[in-house]
């Protein structure tokens, strides 16, 4: 099969910049070429911030701010084509995630009524980059009746798996999600719950800084027993099953809202319980999750925080934990990776969803093609 060149485009709910990814896709083989990260600027994530909730005149603020990140995932493909040296005409398509301000899925309640919103306009992308653009991957698997999410499961295990190797594999973003893998069999992915956003923000709040650097400051502190088992009492982690998760169900508002009950405790210690907890959670999730793992993998920026690490090993114990760089692929680019990979699923007419992860009455091509 022809080698075909592929770019994916990622914005997490950190909502810090736009990951891009240029790979090779030859069969079902697929290879790492070239990376580059665009920050988002800071009026740009304000806007995205903002739309994250209710709010008055939601149609006018979403517009402009769809068009305004298309231009920006555009500009990150064009730096990336340059770095990698190549022209348009040799990429055959762009996958963009695009950037979530709602997610409403089925495990959330909403039933027939449920909903995912992702922005980016992919008209502009393909306008500007003069590149076919793949985009909005998530509402046609909600249209056959699953969560729209997590869809890294599926390239998780067209990466990852081995033979005879049971393993999970856990991507930490600000919402944290989990692969099971017995051999090659995906046998199920759901998002276990807060990943880095509770620690992002709490960290900003008291520290003006964007991230916990190293850990070092959950590190630093005293896990709170009472306030980690009221956290622990969200609804979501008594859900089984196809189930995923978002900034709508773990913020700083739910948080301040269970800190009322447990006044004057040292933000230091606040940080190293929401660190247990996202610990204990993605542990618990895979151990609870019937699949006998002994390899876990952490990708996305948590596998960058020693201290959740840390945690993390404590709890998976006797499995062994590593970043995915012991399997051949730097952490910071799997989910970039993973869209560049639907894109071609796309574009091959190849199912995109698992249904054992998303709950999906079936696999489909996911996607709206937009050409160049």
């Amino acid at each position: 099969m022809e080698n075909y060149l592929y770019i994916g485009l990622m914005s997490g709910t950190s909502v810090d910049a736009i990951d891009s990814a240029l790979i090779s896709c030859d069969g079902g083989r697929v290879q790492l070429l070239a990376t580059y990260q665009h920050d988002i600027p800071d009026p740009t994530r304000a806007r995205i911030a903002s739309l994250s909730h209710s709010g008055p005149d939601e149609i006018e603020r979403l517009g402009p701010l769809d068009r305004d990140l298309g231009r920006q995932f555009a500009a990150a493909v064009i730096a990336l084509t340059n770095k990698a040296g190549k022209i348009p005409g040799q990429i055959r398509a762009i996958g963009s995630h695009g950037q979530t301000v709602r997610h409403r899925p089925p495990s959330g309640g909403s039933g027939p009524d449920s909903f995912t919103l992702q922005l980016g306009d992919p008209n502009t992308i393909a306008e500007i980059t003069g590149i076919t653009t793949i985009a909005d991957f998530r509402r046609r698997d909600i249209a056959a009746g699953g969560e729209g999410a997590p869809l890294a499961p599926a390239f998780h295990a067209a990466a990852f798996a081995a033979d005879g190797i049971n393993r999970a594999v856990v991507n930490i973003g600000g919402i944290a999600n989990a692969s099971l893998l017995e051999g090659h069999d995906l046998r199920m992915g759901f998002d276990t719950g807060p990943g880095n956003t509770l620690l992002d923000h709490w960290v900003d709040r008291h520290q003006g800084q964007p991230f916990d650097r190293d850990g070092k400051w959950s590190a630093a502190g005293n896990v709170q027993e009472a306030l980690l088992s009221d956290l622990r009492q969200h609804p979501y982690f008594a859900l089984s099953g196809p189930r995923s998760s978002g900034k709508e169900d773990f913020n700083l508002s739910w948080l301040d809202d269970r800190l009322q009950t447990h006044s004057g405790l040292n933000p230091t210690d606040v940080q190293a319980t929401l660190a247990q907890l996202t610990a204990i959670t993605i542990a618990e999730a895979i151990k609870s999750s019937g699949v006998a793992v002994t390899e876990v993998y952490v990708c996305g920026g948590g596998a960058h925080n020693p201290d959740l690490m840390r945690r993390l090993e404590r709890q998976l114990d006797p499995a062994t934990l590593a970043s995915t760089t012991a399997i051949g692929v730097d952490p910071d680019w799997v989910e970039a990776m993973t869209f560049a990979w639907l894109a071609h699923q796309t574009l091959e007419g190849l199912a995109g969803n698992a249904p054992v992860v998303t709950g999906a009455s079936g696999p489909r091509v996911l996607g709206a093609i937009y050409p160049a």
